[in-house]
């Protein structure tokens, strides 16, 4: 039995520290990665998974530490993943505010690990998923994801998440305007955090008037706003006295249910796994190109995209049937 299938059966048993080993392993993206996956997925599939995103300075953490502790009052088991920005020397996470956290305090059910992004674009990363699973396949019945300080575009956690949530603040300029264009509208439900500031009520107004306008443009068009009938609640919180945080809990529980009675349950994790899919194809393709002849073949067409010889589509087409005959050669060898 390899080291990885016995922490693979200990976790299955129970243990948090095989869980965090193997953690540790799909985030260094050793060659047990496959191993473990293969062994842990039929175990996934039953975690009520919750993307929390919204830009810096929104309070993210202390509410998802919130969160958690009200999920662990509800008797229910709960996995944190935290995603932070990755050191530009070590490649490892930047913990920044979440040293503050009282981890001594969460209680037993609550598990947390800090993630690095690893440079990686839409606020979480590419081990962020597998972790997931792990949680998932442990016995957790939610699993909170907490993304990088996002931008407009960062909205690859929805590809992760069954719900999201999308928080904002007042007091950050017009903060509505800046993410409208793009984070907003990955939200099944939205978050007003720090709401005992000033502007609070208006950044909330904003929200509800945005989601209004939205709601009547696609009654004029027939459809319900999301296209399944939900319409996203705003919930105003201050995660750093609780005020708010059972309402939140309450509001991704009715969205969960929502999900599940309309049939919509089966069409996120259908579109999870296209984009699981789709990661896992990369990362092959990553793999096979990373030594050896193909190395060098792709440095060649690196070489060529820049002297303007091919363009990089070219490049890539050749260099898919260059992986393809090579493929098809060691087969043939090997038989």
């Amino acid at each position: 039995m390899t080291a990885a299938a016995r922490l693979i059966e200990e976790m299955l048993q129970g243990s948090r520290r095989a869980l965090a080993r193997l953690i540790t392993y799909v985030d260094d993206g050793g060659p047990e990665l496959g191993e473990i996956m293969r062994a842990v997925h039929p175990h996934t599939g039953r975690a009520h998974v919750i993307g929390i995103t919204g830009p810096p300075g929104a309070g993210k953490s202390t509410l998802v530490w919130a969160l958690a502790a009200e999920y662990a009052r509800r008797g229910r088991q709960v996995g944190v993943i935290a995603v932070d920005p990755s050191s530009p020397l070590s490649g490892g996470a930047v913990l920044g505010d979440r040293i503050r956290m009282p981890a001594g305090l969460l209680p037993a059910s609550v598990f947390f690990r800090s993630m690095a992004s690893r440079g990686q674009l839409g606020g979480t990363s590419r081990s962020v998923r597998s972790a997931v699973h792990l949680l998932d396949a442990f016995g957790k019945d939610v699993v909170l994801v907490e993304t990088v300080g996002a931008g407009q575009s960062d909205v690859a956690v929805r590809t992760i998440a069954h719900t999201t949530a999308v928080v904002s603040v007042p007091g950050l300029g017009d903060d509505v305007q800046t993410l409208k264009a793009g984070i907003l509208e990955i939200a099944d439900v939205y978050v007003v955090n720090k709401a005992d500031r000033e502007g609070a009520e208006q950044t909330a107004a904003e929200l509800e008037a945005m989601l209004k306008v939205g709601l009547a443009a696609a009654q004029a068009l027939g459809r319900a706003v999301s296209g399944d009938g939900w319409q996203p609640p705003v919930v105003k919180t201050v995660a750093t006295d609780g005020t708010g945080v059972a309402a939140l809990a309450d509001a991704f529980e009715q969205h969960r249910r929502h999900l599940t009675e309309t049939g919509r349950w089966h069409e996120v994790l259908r579109r999870q796994a296209a984009a699981e899919l789709q990661e896992a194809l990369l990362l092959r393709l990553e793999q096979r190109l990373s030594g050896g002849d193909a190395a060098a073949e792709r440095e060649r067409l690196v070489d060529a995209v820049g002297r303007r010889s091919l363009s990089a589509l070219e490049a890539a087409d050749t260099l898919l049937r260059y992986v393809a005959a090579n493929e098809t050669t060691g087969s043939r060898a090997s038989d």
